[in-house]
């Protein structure tokens, strides 16, 4: 029987498409999902006549693992208990999106323990589980309607291209599936990137949307130092924080970012792209920073969520912060670590902003102190089989 195509066009189409999808599922049949990589052929995880129909499908060759699809982040601890800080981050950063998490599988407490043998068998051989959380709202709002998480796997064959439309889905797979929905051409048109986690350490076994650098930065250790405009305190902060942790670490504040540590500020009634204050220019000249390319920036929900520290210069600054994110309180703190405000040298002369300066590096060292360096990222890279 050739499989049912759904093009939903509306709101409604949507969610009519999308429960046709989630009872075919349930039924044990395969049901295309289009994602922002490519097309994904999916199984319902928690029937193992559904998977080995999956994996007849697609001609896959025993031992090699299928991905699990989750409906958010936050489920990944529930199969992998003892997440890393790495892992956490990467998760929390980039799902849902083009990332395949690949984590230690072995833990007691795992939801794989509750799935069927034989599934767990495809999921994990080797004592490891790969994570996805899909960017794309047919499936996510499948996985909702759904008990138990997805088996997913690109729509083809195994060894043939990625599926990037519907018709080519239909092409490859044929009578295979019950249901193809469709949602024109793939966003990006290429796999997720797929990332073995170890602790600290980045291993990307298969290139995808995501950048080595991308993926690097995901796990990053990120500060985040918070002003009213953005123009003075907190890029002065920024500055002197990152000459502290660059000394530390044995390299020059440009090469942070590689080294997995982020420094970043923003204001929190900031406007977008004004210059850093003269005043604030020239007084860190004098100590070798330049601040000339600074352009101020909001506060945002991404900043928020993305930092693993905020640093407020003031009490008032720390309490807009949490009234809006009330989340981001027990990271949230005060630069000054005897609690008290960091004065806005805004209109004043040069040696009040000099002032500044000082009181800010004088917190810096305490703070950095404060870092878990053991937990910056560390790519690594499998050396070539020798012949």
């Amino acid at each position: 029987m050739r499989p049912i195509l759904v093009a939903p066009e509306n709101a409604d189409d949507q969610r009519d498409a999308v429960h046709r999808a989630v009872q075919a599922l349930a039924e044990d049949d395969l049901v295309v999902f289009p994602t922002e990589t490519v097309y994904g052929l999916a199984a319902n995880a928690l029937s193992p006549k559904a998977v080995e129909r999956l994996l007849n499908a697609k001609h896959r060759r025993p031992g090699q693992a299928l991905t699990l699809t989750l409906a958010h982040g936050e489920a990944a601890s529930d199969y992998c208990p003892d997440l890393s800080v790495a892992a956490r981050r990467l998760a929390q950063r980039c799902w849902p999106g083009p990332l395949t998490l690949v984590l230690d599988a072995d833990h007691p407490q795992s939801l794989l323990r509750q799935l069927p043998e034989s599934v767990q068998k495809a999921v994990a051989p080797q004592r490891t589980v790969g994570l996805r959380v899909p960017d794309h709202p047919f499936l996510q709002a499948a996985l909702r309607l759904m008990s138990g998480p997805l088996v997913l796997t690109s729509a083809n064959i195994s060894g043939q291209a990625d599926t990037v439309t519907a018709e080519q889905v239909i092409q490859a797979l044929g009578d295979e599936v019950a249901i193809v929905l469709s949602d024109g051409r793939s966003k990006y048109g290429q796999a997720s990137t797929v990332v073995r986690v170890v602790g600290n350490q980045l291993e990307i076994l298969r290139p995808g949307v995501l950048t080595e650098s991308a993926v690097v930065r995901g796990a990053s250790l990120v500060v985040l130092f918070a002003c009213t405009g953005n123009t003075c305190r907190s890029p002065m902060a920024q500055l002197l924080f990152q000459k502290r942790l660059a000394d530390r670490l044995l390299c020059t504040p440009a090469e942070l970012e590689s080294q997995g540590l982020l420094v970043l500020s923003a204001g929190v009634a900031a406007a977008a792209g004004c210059p850093a204050s003269d005043e604030a220019i020239r007084v860190m000249e004098r100590r070798s920073l330049d601040l000339s390319q600074h352009e101020s920036r909001p506060l945002s929900d991404v900043l928020v969520r993305f930092a693993d520290v905020i640093l407020a210069m003031t009490q008032s600054h720390r309490a807009a912060i949490v009234a809006q994110w009330p989340e981001a309180a027990d990271k949230t703190f005060l630069v000054r670590h005897d609690r008290r405000d960091v004065v806005d040298p805004i209109g004043g002369p040069e040696d009040l902003y000099a002032e500044c300066a000082e009181h800010l590096d004088a917190q810096m060292p305490g703070w950095a102190d404060r870092l878990d360096l053991e937990t910056l990222p560390r790519l690594v890279r499998r050396e070539p089989d020798k012949e």
